[in-house]
């Protein structure tokens, strides 16, 4: 492939985590290099995702061009673009004439750049008239977001800078290896490390993160409301609370009391598997520190009830007085690349701009001015993604795609794919054809990172430029282009822009008085300044670096204390399914793999998905190392390679999620939905292991270990 512009020396950033490391690209005609760059975020350093960043430029299998069926069940043949989205024009109108405006709908993800994010809730909203839209970022930071929202009025993952981590005299992370999904984190953590501060772990699994830590809490995989309420349980009996910074700076202390009352160290200990003198020691480290963190990632989260897990988490913050302070506070480890900026801009079903409701009168009228429409045009809420997903169809009959790769990364997988393919109009933009693109009417292709410009929001809020290193390849457009050309055919385009200036331009305007207030930020400030943190209400303010200070940001200005009662994952071990399993990343590989898996040195380093499980658990059952096994749950059936490890908790399974095809780990994970964020159980269901003969068969293990008390 060759790209039109050649360029050196260009300052951007890494297109995989939410860390969003700085670095440097030099180019020539004999291919790109990375270099790092000393970024307030990662100081120089690169993980090996990072450094290779840039083999995704000139991949084989790039798509250069748009892909098309003639008819359902045909082979995708190339198209030209205008073919190309003539068809998809036809196809919505066919649909929305026939079944209504909602009966299209789009699904984003948390890859897209504030802008293109922006630009797609506007164009789901002005250019389709539909209230379904939702993103793969409902499948990540969800919980966090709505326990933030919920608990401080608002929800940034991190509410202080990464340079605050190393002040912490203690830090409890929940269910997070960033040691291995964000690397360069790590040198803030060996930071507070070296200057006395502990640090604790609470996890299945050793992880790399684990055995960093003072002191690793293994409890069993769905129980972290339980842990985190005897955490409070230990600090109120042992004095530890800050009483007065409660009665201040808080509102509704005492229920959580007396819910957390019951969960004495004895009971938690037979709930979690956690010995009852850690979870004392641990509460210890938390309450006699002078300042700590509890920062919690996708381990509580992607749970049935993870909204109750983060708030549990974040009771024990504010009782403890450790918010709201330098060097304190409750965080998320954010985990796509614009996870924060992805689910601020109108992408979810319930949001506008700005993290705007869009039930919300004066919100929409707020947007509606900037947009030119009438508000009373903008439909109402849709329906959140696995919601939306399960709808396809049925009620949903068209669906556009971006930046998502459904068919791995949904749970029940299998029947996923059955929806898919129901649709009587399904489109992908996509940079290869990943799992779900193979199965569109229409694939388009799409610039990459490097081949556009736009903004991104880190985990701590930090609003960044990612800048443009070369044209796209001749036939390529960028997701921008896509939308203007196709609100031009469905006579929307006069509020549509393809440029991408523009577009920010507009989108600054739209967040405008929106509590995530991006008025103040420029392209030319986000240069000067190594980004801008939001708020940023115009451009006299200098950025909000650290929030909660002074106040909350609910109207009283106090922080929310939700009492908590365990209750449980949706789905306990059975005779027939006597294990738990649960999900996770490998340092090498990111989301669903589509990118990494098409990294050479990336894939050779992990080629294959497999299953860990602990040999004590393999030898009951009569299995060994690189065995061929089927996992099964009430969902489906995956294939994968044995690996021992003593890492795990005999009673759990852990598959990576990196894979589709016979090996997905979500072939097999539940559907169960949290309440309040709507998020799915990926972290914890029910599974049963069989050994695959060599001529295809299995032999069911049989054997099952007692399960732990879980109530």
């Amino acid at each position: 492939m060759e790209q039109s512009v050649r360029s050196t020396g260009v300052a951007t950033h890494c297109p995989y985590c939410a860390l969003q490391c700085g670095m440097t690209i030099v180019g020539d005609d004999a291919g790109y290099t990375v270099l790092p760059r000393d970024f307030p975020t990662n100081k120089g350093g690169l993980c090996r995702k990072g450094w290779t960043a840039t083999e995704l430029l000139t991949a084989p299998d790039r798509l250069t061009t748009p892909l098309m069926r003639d008819r359902k069940g045909g082979t995708l043949r190339p198209a030209t673009w205008d073919e190309a989205l003539a068809r998809v024009a036809s196809g919505i109108r066919d649909i929305q004439e026939r079944h209504g405006r909602d009966a299209v709908a789009v699904f984003g993800g948390g890859g897209l750049t504030n802008e293109k994010a922006y630009m797609l809730g506007k164009f789901a909203r002005v250019g389709l008239g539909t209230a379904n839209i939702d993103y793969n970022g409902r499948f990540c930071m969800a919980s966090a977001a709505a326990a933030g929202l919920r608990a401080f009025g608002l929800d940034r993952g991190l509410p202080f800078p990464l340079a605050d981590i190393p002040g912490a005299d203690a830090i409890l992370i929940a269910g997070g290896n960033p040691a291995e999904t964000m690397p360069p984190i790590m040198q803030y953590f060996e930071a507070q490390r070296a200057r006395g501060g502990q640090l604790i772990v609470a996890d299945p699994r050793v992880t790399a993160t684990a055995r960093a830590a003072t002191l690793h809490l293994q409890l069993t995989p769905g129980t972290d409301a339980a842990l985190a309420n005897g955490l409070l349980h230990v600090a109120i009996q042992r004095g530890l609370i800050d009483r007065a910074f409660i009665e201040a700076r808080t509102a509704g202390f005492e229920p959580v009391r007396r819910t957390v009352a019951s969960y004495w160290p004895d009971r938690v200990e037979r709930i979690t598997g956690v010995p009852a003198k850690q979870i004392v020691a641990a509460a210890a480290i938390l309450g006699e520190a002078a300042t700590a963190m509890v920062l919690s990632a996708r381990g509580p989260e992607q749970q049935s009830r993870g909204v109750d897990n983060v708030h549990a988490f974040i009771n024990l913050v504010l009782a403890l007085g450790k918010a709201g302070k330098p060097h304190c506070g409750y965080g998320c480890l954010t985990g796509q690349g614009n996870g924060q900026g992805g689910r601020e801009h109108g992408q979810k079903a319930d949001q506008l701009p700005g993290y705007r409701k869009i039930d919300n009168p004066a919100h929409r009228a707020a947007v509606a001015s900037v947009w030119g429409v009438d508000a009373a045009e903008l439909p109402g809420p849709g329906l959140s993604a696995c919601e939306l997903l399960a709808a396809l169809g049925d009620t949903v009959r068209g669906l556009l795609v971006f930046a998502s790769n459904i068919a791995v990364s949904a749970p029940a997988a299998q029947a996923q794919i059955g929806r898919l393919d129901a649709l009587d109009l399904l489109v992908v933009t996509d940079l290869f054809l990943s799992e779900t693109a193979a199965r569109a009417d229409v694939v388009l292709p799409v610039a990459q990172w490097a081949e556009e410009e736009g903004t991104t929001t880190n985990l701590e809020g930090r609003v960044l430029l990612r800048r443009r290193l070369a044209d796209p390849p001749d036939g390529v457009w960028t997701d921008i282009q896509i939308l203007k050309a196709l609100a031009d055919r469905l006579d929307r385009g006069a509020y549509f822009s393809a440029s991408v200036p523009e577009v920010f331009s507009e989108f600054r305007r739209a967040t405008a008085g929106g509590i995530a207030d991006y008025a103040g930020i420029s392209y030319r400030r986000i240069a000067a300044e190594q980004g801008v943190f939001w708020p940023c209400p115009d451009e006299a303010h200098s950025g909000t670096p650290r929030l909660f200070l002074d106040r909350f940001a609910h109207e009283d200005g106090r922080a929310r204390f939700f009492a908590v009662e365990y209750r449980g994952p949706a789905e306990q071990p059975s005779p027939d399914y006597p294990f738990i399993l649960t999900t996770g990343r490998l340092l090498v590989h990111y989301q669903s793999g589509t990118q990494t898996r098409r990294v050479p040195q990336l894939r050779d380093a992990e080629p294959e998905p497999f299953v860990e499980i602990h040999p004590h658990t393999a030898r009951m059952l009569g299995l060994r190392a690189n065995d061929r096994v089927a996992l099964k749950t009430r969902r489906g059936e995956a294939e994968l390679t044995l690996r021992l490890s003593r890492d795990i908790r005999p009673d759990t399974f852990f598959v990576p999620f990196h894979w589709g095809g016979k090996g997905s780990a979500n072939l097999l994970t539940n559907t169960a939905l949290d309440p309040v964020s709507r998020i799915p159980e990926f972290k914890v269901c029910a599974v049963r292991l069989e050994k695959v003969e060599a001529h295809g068969g299995s032999d069911r293990a049989g054997a099952s270990l007692v399960a732990t008390e879980t109530n």
